[in-house]
């Protein structure tokens, strides 16, 4: 993805976590008083979804989804290079299917209100076409990459190659 794309992806689910964070601060304090704000929780739930959605595509796009790969590393490196080209147009595959299903799901909640919160309950599940068509374009671009250099697409090169470079403590 372009380095503006990732930028304002963090950006974007640092604030979702502040603001996830200050409605269930509001929801946790008005309920103590006994004045709850009803529609601080939906919110924050909507919001939960979209920072999870957000998540797993930086994952995706670090390649550091939790995979078991104790049959795999034993491989040479061309078979392996293979089946990830397998697993990766299975993945891309479902992930498409997963969109368009997602898709028409949300088509049919554009009329339900969410909650307490009076918006639309679309606005929830059209974070999962989203993030499955996010996902897949950077299984695409992993894709790609693979093939002019040979590396894997979901695995890193080196056991290493994820650590605190890529984290957010710094």
């Amino acid at each position: 993805m372009p380095g503006w794309y990732v930028w304002l992806e963090d950006y974007v689910s640092k604030f979702l976590l502040a603001a996830i964070t200050v409605l269930v601060l509001i929801a946790a304090v008005t309920r103590s008083v006994g004045h709850p704000v009803i529609w601080s929780d939906d919110m924050a739930q909507l919001l939960f979804v979209w920072l999870c959605v957000f998540g797993a595509v930086r994952a995706m796009r670090l390649k550091a989804h939790m995979a078991v790969d104790y049959a795999v590393k034993w491989m040479p490196r061309t078979p392996r290079w293979l089946l990830e080209l397998f697993n990766a147009a299975i993945i891309l595959a479902f992930l498409l299917t997963l969109a368009f299903s997602g898709y028409k799901l949300t088509m049919l909640n554009w009329q339900r209100i969410y909650g307490d919160s009076g918006i639309s309950y679309a606005w929830v599940t059209i974070a999962i076409p989203a993030g499955c068509f996010l996902m897949s374009l950077e299984i695409i671009i992993h894709t790609f990459r693979s093939f002019r250099d040979r590396s894997f697409i979901f695995f890193p090169e080196k056991p290493n190659e994820l650590e605190r470079a890529h984290s957010q403590l710094g």
